[in-house]
């Protein structure tokens, strides 16, 4: 894919996706919210479709869960990525199902060997169901836990070299939990190889009441602090298809378009350095 900006798709906002004039531009999906059997959400992504590049995104494959992945919800995001073909399919490091019931919630893993294995495993299957590579997201943290065998960035590396799969790499999740746990968010994105890079993600957080931890909120624009560690990344790994991601408080989309147009800058002063 070309590594241009995007934004994550909203239906009120059909229109002016169809219409807009930006160059590259291009819309994320959670796979999810369409897999139905018809109706108007497929309508509107297949028009959306016919113009501009897609992505899919999942919340809901539970690849840290110790089973494996639901067979029902692997053939229904085959279909639908058969069916519009993204330019990118992706998932998140977390689990989010147990014993057959599910949780409203993308939840930690501990970093050990035995979840290395069979994380990897499923990551595995999903490549092999749907003949293709796919992105794992890197997780945001709210608090330490004390299992960990691996750093987070050699638990990356090591899942994507016994895998196979890329990285999409969250800027905001970084930030966040450097805040929240105490880390060099810096240094973090300085410890992930280019090479296994497929995607970056950007979004705004929030501060909760108290005001000493930031929640992934995705409910306000990208925080200044978030621009600076991407336009860093950026500058060492070089340009990546970058989105922004807005589900709460969405804006107008004239609002979210210079927000991705900010992104498309970083990417273009990148373009024009390798070159």
């Amino acid at each position: 894919m070309t590594p241009t900006a995007g934004l994550g798709f909203k239906p009120q906002h059909f229109s002016e996706a169809l219409a807009s004039p930006a160059v590259g531009l291009w819309f994320e999906v959670h796979a999810e919210n369409y897999m139905v059997g018809g109706g108007p959400r497929l309508a509107m992504l297949e028009q959306l479709r016919r113009d501009r590049p897609i992505s899919l995104h999942g919340v809901g494959l539970s690849l840290g869960s110790a089973s494996e992945p639901d067979p029902d919800h692997i053939a229904a995001l085959k279909s639908l990525a058969d069916r519009f073909e993204p330019a990118l399919v992706s998932e998140h490091l977390a689990w989010s199902r147990l014993d057959g019931r599910s949780f409203p919630d993308l939840l930690p893993l501990p970093r050990t060997n035995e979840t290395l294995a069979y994380l990897s495993a499923n990551v595995g299957r999903i490549q092999d169901a749907l003949g293709r590579e796919i992105l794992i997201e890197n997780p945001t943290h709210y608090l330490p836990l004390t299992q960990h065998r691996w750093s987070e960035t050699s638990f990356l590396r090591e899942l994507a070299r016994r895998s196979g799969c890329k990285l999409l790499i969250d800027v905001n999740n970084v930030a966040v939990g450097a805040n929240n746990i105490g880390f060099d968010a810096a240094a973090w994105l300085l410890d992930i190889p280019a090479k296994l890079v497929g995607e970056i993600h950007l979004a705004g957080h929030s501060l909760d009441a108290d005001g000493a931890l930031l929640i992934d909120s995705h409910d306000e624009p990208v925080s200044e602090a978030v621009w600076s560690l991407y336009e860093g990344f950026v500058d060492r790994i070089g340009p990546r298809p970058t989105l922004i991601e807005r589900d709460g408080n969405v804006p107008a989309f004239a609002e979210l378009i210079r927000e991705r147009d900010r992104a498309q800058a970083v990417l273009e002063g990148g373009l024009r350095l390798a070159a």
